[in-house]
């Protein structure tokens, strides 16, 4: 049984006590009737029995017929009382007539009352031990208590070895673990560790974990709070946390605090448009204080993480605060490779799993996407009741991650399947033509989430992208309309997300990147975006620039628009035939489409592909295929 079920159990029985008692006493029926009507059935003798009760105010004479059937009568002391000597002679030497004083007593009537005070007691008393909290004392005593989780010294059992893809941050916290360690052959020498290390990254990439990792090298007393624990609606508590924090932790020292999502606590000041003093502005200036009044025996490491440190207040950034800031980005290839290794240890992968492979075709993903991606795939291979994972479950957890569940009981019309086909081979033949364009990874008409169809590709990691590059990767956006009308005669609205995407890249080119020739190296945008991007683009130009602007993005979309259409007329026959396979197996692998493309031919029966596939894309099986050339 949980604690605290025993109480709701006992207050059940309680009250199941008292109902019952309640229900089961004897509650006998009496006929009350008059002093008249008492009188009249004494003188036709029809009374067996009488006992009078009175106290200063009242009377009752409570008796029973020759029948058997009890009475009772009330009247006040002052009515006149039949005479006791002519009540005895008329009740009859058979009968029996007492008198005594009244008595309220009643057993029924104690026990619920001792039950009900019982109750209360017990709720009273479960309410109290509630709301003491983790310190004792009262409820209000530990409202402006901390909430922070304290584990303590050699419990962590986490350590670097476990956190994968982030090398330089690992290399910039061991500096960190030295210190706690060995605090004495830092202070010989005079140097000062610096007071906070803000953890900046995407969501997902593994702050939290890496700060667990500090604690667990170190193997020193770790807290851990989130930021909007100390915030309350109440004024002054959350700064009562702060310093309640802080508190425990020169008691604990050395020691890590780290504080997760800084940013709800730690965003500028000055931007309570309401008015007064706001409770989150009083909680920063007390942890401002804190981090600043830290005296040289106390070794305490403040860790903070956030993914949007452009919102946090100038002052807690200052040297002396957070001195430092550790970049916990997506990791590369090498990285993903590692993270997956970290996580499939507990997973029965099949020896054909090529994990360096799912890393190469993982790019952009962070730690969590990883282990996500393992676990979609452990729950595929066991739905499919196999005992390992293949690298086809692998394949379909990634397509379900990025894109949704395959939805093969949506009714498809084949006309409209023909149209997807057509321009999913359309964006492949394009991709597959350019020479810097990803190579195709799968085709599918297979509906996913909202997407008819998909061609996934298998992307490099860049740092940076070439004018070349991104005019390929707008090519490669276009080309499935220019595959639809090359190919049917007709476009249709299933290029949506791909005209986004290609205006986006080409607007960026002509007004953040330089690439215009002819408005030149000027920046006609400013982004306003936090650590990932994914701000609004706020114009700094004139009405006749931006007419210019809206030109240039429209020559450039125009220019690769008719470059995918040159490419896909001269490889039309490549397309009817390869269309025609794709409707027939739904699904085509990268290989698979080289193939077809190359005019080789496939099984009628797609077997099932458990064996690794390979990492490499091959030698060219274009032969005298060349683009621009039949």
């Amino acid at each position: 049984m949980k604690q605290g079920n025993w109480v709701w159990w006992l207050l059940a029985a309680v009250i199941a006590v008292i109902v019952v008692v309640s229900v089961a006493a004897p509650r006998p029926k009496d006929d009350v009737i008059s002093l008249s009507n008492f009188t009249e059935a004494l003188n036709a003798g029809r009374i067996q029995s009488v006992r009078i009760s009175f106290d200063a105010a009242t009377a009752e004479l409570q008796g029973s017929y020759t029948d058997g059937r009890r009475f009772v009568t009330r009247t006040i002391t002052t009515d006149p009382l039949i005479n006791l000597e002519t009540l005895s002679k008329q009740v009859g030497p058979e009968g029996s007539v007492s008198i005594e004083p009244v008595s309220r007593f009643s057993w029924i009537s104690i026990i619920s009352t001792l039950l009900t005070v019982a109750l209360i007691g017990v709720l009273i008393l479960y309410l109290l031990r509630s709301n003491r909290g983790n310190g004792g004392g009262d409820a209000a005593g530990n409202f402006g208590k901390s909430r922070a989780h304290l584990m303590a010294e050699g419990s962590i059992k986490l350590n670097f070895t476990d956190v994968a893809g982030c090398d330089e941050a690992k290399a910039d916290l061991q500096e960190v673990v030295e210190f706690l360690k060995s605090p004495e052959r830092f202070h010989q020498l005079g140097a000062r560790i610096p007071h906070g290390i803000l953890l900046v990254g995407p969501p997902g990439s593994g702050k939290t974990l890496l700060a667990k990792a500090v604690a667990g090298e170190a193997r020193v007393p770790y807290f851990s709070i989130s930021g909007s624990d100390f915030v309350e609606m109440f004024v002054g508590v959350g700064a009562a946390r702060v310093r309640d924090l802080f508190e425990q932790a020169k008691k604990a020292a050395p020691c890590i605090v780290f504080i997760d999502e800084i940013d709800a606590v730690g965003r500028k000041r000055g931007m309570n448009f309401n008015g007064g003093n706001d409770e989150r502005e009083q909680t920063l200036n007390q942890l401002l204080v804190e981090m600043d009044g830290f005296e040289s025996k106390h070794d305490i490491i403040i860790l903070a993480a956030t993914n949007r440190p452009d919102v946090l207040d100038a002052a807690l950034l200052r040297p002396g605060r957070f001195d430092r800031q550790v970049v916990v980005d997506a990791p590369d290839v090498r990285g993903r490779e590692y993270i997956l290794k970290i996580h499939a240890r507990k997973k029965p992968l099949d020896p054909s799993v090529n994990l360096a492979l799912v890393a190469k075709r993982t790019v952009g993903m962070v730690g969590a996407d990883l282990e996500n991606l393992l676990n979609e795939a452990a729950l595929l291979a066991a739905r499919a009741g196999r005992r390992r994972i293949i690298m086809r479950d692998l394949d379909d957890a990634r397509d379900r991650v990025l894109m949704g569940p395959e939805r093969r009981s949506l009714v498809i019309p084949e006309k409209d399947k023909r149209v997807t086909a057509y321009h999913e081979v359309g964006h492949a033949l394009v991709a597959q033509l350019l020479p810097h364009a990803d190579r195709v990874h799968k085709l599918t008409v297979v509906p996913r989430g909202r997407a008819a169809g998909m061609a996934m590709y298998t992307p490099e990691d860049r740092m940076h992208y070439t004018g070349n590059v991104l005019s390929e990767m707008i090519c490669v956006a276009l080309a499935g309309q220019a595959a639809e009308e090359i190919a049917l005669g007709q476009i249709t609205t299933g290029a949506q997300n791909d005209f986004q995407k290609a205006t986006s890249i080409a607007r960026k080119m002509v007004t953040e990147w330089g690439m215009s020739e002819v408005l030149g190296k000027v920046a006609h945008a400013q982004e306003q975006e936090n650590f990932l991007g994914g701000g609004t683009a706020q114009g700094l130009y004139s009405e006749t620039t931006a007419q210019v602007i809206d030109a240039e993005v429209k020559r450039i979309l125009d220019a690769e628009y008719e470059r995918a259409k040159g490419l896909l007329e001269e490889n039309l026959h490549h397309i009817h035939r390869i269309v025609e396979v794709l409707l027939t197996r739904e699904t085509l692998s990268g290989e698979e489409f080289t193939t077809v493309l190359a005019g080789g031919t496939l099984p009628e029966v797609a077997p099932e592909h458990e064996e690794a596939e390979s990492g490499r894309d091959g030698p060219s099986p274009l032969g005298a295929l060349q683009p621009g050339k039949a």
